[in-house]
């Protein structure tokens, strides 16, 4: 987690950097927290870990750009959790998604804050209450990921998305993100309130003059 945290506080200070793309290095994505940890320290130290993952998913959640995450394997836990926090999520064909605290005793409350917010109620509750795992394809059909393709093209896809990304206007892309974040935690008044100002804010926008202009004269647009 904490090389994780350090490299995206990093990338926050590169102005080049348009998309992030978070994978594993092996074949099980994250199987969550170290039970042998929690085993061998205090109650302090316990509230430091899960302090210190619910940070880091809120930064992953509220990260100035787009974050796509490739799930190899298995996701479980606070690795179930990290798949939800990200903006969009691909996933293999052998992929499974669990939240499995439960089966140790211990209740996945903290996976279930994210977890929660992008299931529906009822198949997020039965995933914590039993800690069996559903599959990529009911993954897919409840959105906690995007898509579902052969194990061997994950990255393959995750390229072809980050890439169409990284091609359109970064800084319309930054502005977006950040009000579609802060328009979701208001009542819906509010909410096209702010989207409507974030919109005139935006057509001042260099990018968005060129990208207007671009359209009207029926070429692609040189982003800034």
């Amino acid at each position: 987690m904490t090389e994780l945290e350090n490299q995206l506080l990093k990338f926050e200070n590169l102005n080049n950097i348009r998309v992030l793309i978070i994978k594993s290095s092996s074949n099980t994505f994250s199987s969550g927290h170290d039970l042998l940890e929690f085993d061998k320290s205090n109650s302090s130290d316990h509230k430091k870990v899960f302090d210190k993952a619910s940070n880091l998913m809120k930064i992953i959640e509220n990260y100035f750009i787009p974050v796509i995450v490739s799930i190899q394997g298995t996701a479980a836990a606070a690795g179930c959790q990290l798949v939800a926090s990200c903006d969009i999520a691909i996933c293999g064909q052998s992929s499974l998604f669990s939240t499995p605290g439960i089966l140790a005793g211990l209740f996945c409350s903290t996976p279930g804050v994210a977890v929660g917010r992008v299931l529906p109620r009822k198949i997020a509750l039965e995933m914590l209450y039993t800690g069996e795992p559903i599959s990529a394809e009911t993954a897919l059909k409840y959105g906690l990921v995007n898509h579902v393709v052969e194990d061997s093209k994950i990255d393959e896809t995750s390229e072809k998305i980050a890439n169409k990304i990284a091609s359109l206007s970064s800084s319309t892309m930054k502005l977006g993100k950040k009000c579609f974040i802060e328009q979701m935690k208001l009542e819906k008044e509010k909410a096209y309130e702010l989207a409507s100002n974030v919109m005139v804010e935006n057509l001042q926008f260099t990018d968005c003059k060129e990208g207007i202009k671009a359209f009207l004269e029926k070429r692609k647009p040189r982003w800034n």
